[in-house]
């Protein structure tokens, strides 16, 4: 998942006055590899993201989003930290082991360990009751997304599905992180440097 990747058939389905409404979007997504991570004797692999999305033939943004997706060795876990300029943050978390590609991630709002946080408008408005992910990589180019937001909105009884779904597709390498760069100097050869599944993350990256 390290490199830039673009999809042009985003789907986004959200609720509406009417009942539910849906978006195409456009998705520009760039994962960069960083350091290794380390909490005393918890270490984490990892990439720093940031998704810009617009409908297409717009140039406003449609949504924008930053955070890190993080490998737990030790655990077979994987993170995810998630913030967008509206006021909200999450930590979600789902078990994955070394070569997998298919893995789901959940959030829950109240839990004190993977979480939702909001700002007063969207708890009391938009409220977000869970959060999903489900991640399919197909090949070294190509990966795609399914997340669903449970949101309670106040004039309706039942909880509403808020969907988001996109395949992106490798347009650039990923940038090697600075131990990895440092490494590819003085390294043999012509300093190229690999990086793939979550194995190789925690394997072969300094």
């Amino acid at each position: 998942m390290a490199g830039i990747w673009e999809g042009a058939k985003g789907t986004d389905e959200h609720p509406a006055a009417d009942g539910v409404a849906g978006d195409a979007f456009v998705e520009r997504y760039e994962a960069r590899p960083i350091d290794r991570q380390t909490n005393g004797p918890q270490l984490f692999y990892g990439l720093r993201y940031h998704t810009h999305i617009v409908k297409p033939g717009e140039t406003e943004t449609f949504h924008d989003q930053v955070g890190y997706w993080l490998w737990e060795p030790a655990a077979n876990t994987v993170t995810l930290t998630l913030g967008i300029p509206r006021g909200q943050v999450l930590l979600a978390a789902g078990p994955a082991e070394p070569d997998a590609t298919d893995f789901e991630l959940t959030a829950a709002v109240g839990s004190e360990v993977y979480g939702i946080l909001s700002n007063p408008f969207l708890d009391q408005s938009f409220r977000t009751l869970g959060y999903r992910i489900r991640v399919t990589v197909h090949d070294a180019d190509a990966w795609s997304y399914e997340e669903e937001a449970m949101l309670q909105i106040p004039d309706r009884d039942e909880p509403s599905r808020h969907t988001d779904r996109n395949t992106l597709r490798r347009t650039g390498p990923p940038i090697p992180n600075p131990l990895a760069a440092a490494a590819a100097l003085h390294a043999p050869g012509d300093g190229s440097l690999a990086i793939g599944s979550l194995r190789d993350m925690g394997e072969n990256l300094p």
